[in-house]
């Protein structure tokens, strides 16, 4: 059994479930999560019941002791089995070793890197596909994003304008990296690209972002609803991401080979961490 600790935003999560299942399906073993430090987690929810994904929860008596337990339940635990060995992130940067971990392996960490899980892709995409069916709202984006030129755009402003410390630790894109990004992408395909803005501060977008093609600013959906901006992400044609894990996986997910993804060429406001493995070698760093 593969067991993956998850927490953070949905992005966050969702890397930390597709390192585990690829892990598990390269061992030929199960997979499990451990969803327990969502229950006094107050930034974000658990989001993961929004994908096709089989969610199993590791039974409790193989994992970590929770900081909450008892000394009883300590003492019960010697007689129980033994749990898994725990695997914690070391770095950033991509760690090959994850790839040959045993069976009965516990990981801790983020591991933002395709390169845990890209020799199983379609498992991972096809476990992200999202089980409920588009509301109306979205079904009209859906329609209306297929019958163009297709750019989704990631703004992320959020606790990374308002939290001194998240904005210290990952600043934001400037305007100009996505000016500089749709110029690309128009010189590139040679096509008159229609760009679909998704953004946690859309007013911000509303009143700031003007670029010199046809915009429509996709406000519909919310913190609740968040897969439908993912979906909605993924169908477009070509995108551009911000400094996100969350838009990260809105363009990863559309696995077309001719599809264009422009990403911050400077993920973290600092020098650290390193981000070298964080971007495909395919997408475009501006």
């Amino acid at each position: 059994m593969i067991v993956s600790r998850l927490i953070g935003g949905l992005g966050n999560q969702m890397f930390q479930y597709a390192v585990g299942r690829a892990l598990a399906e390269r061992r030929g073993v199960p997979f499990r999560i451990d969803r327990r430090a969502f229950s006094d987690y107050k930034t974000h929810a658990f989001g993961m019941c929004c994908f096709q994904a089989s969610l199993s929860d590791a039974p409790e008596n193989h994992l970590p002791r929770a900081p909450s337990e008892s000394r009883l339940q300590r003492l019960l635990r010697r007689f129980l089995p033994a749990p898994l060995s725990i695997y914690t992130e070391r770095a950033f940067t991509f760690d090959e070793q994850v790839l040959s971990l045993p069976d009965n392996t516990y990981l801790d960490g983020y591991w933002q890197s395709e390169k845990y899980f890209n020799d199983f892709a379609d498992v991972i995409r096809a476990d992200f596909t999202v089980r409920h069916p588009p509301s109306a709202a979205n079904q009209r984006w859906l329609e209306q994003i297929a019958a163009t030129h297709s750019v989704s755009l990631h703004v992320r402003r959020g606790d990374y304008v308002s939290t001194p410390s998240s904005a210290a630790f990952h600043g934001t894109c400037g305007l100009d990296y996505y000016e500089r990004a749709i110029a690309y992408l128009r010189e590139r395909t040679g096509l008159e690209l229609v760009v679909y803005v998704f953004s946690d501060d859309p007013d911000w977008v509303a009143a700031n972002l003007k670029l010199p093609c046809a915009m429509h600013l996709v406000s519909d959906n919310d913190a609740a609803t968040n897969y439908e901006d993912l979906r909605l992400m993924t169908a477009c044609r070509h995108h551009v991401i911000a400094n996100s894990s969350f838009s990260w996986w809105g363009a990863w997910l559309d696995g077309r080979p001719d599809s264009i993804t422009v990403a911050p060429a400077q993920w973290f406001a600092g020098s650290t961490p390193d981000p070298r493995d964080l971007l495909p070698q395919r997408w475009v760093r501006l």
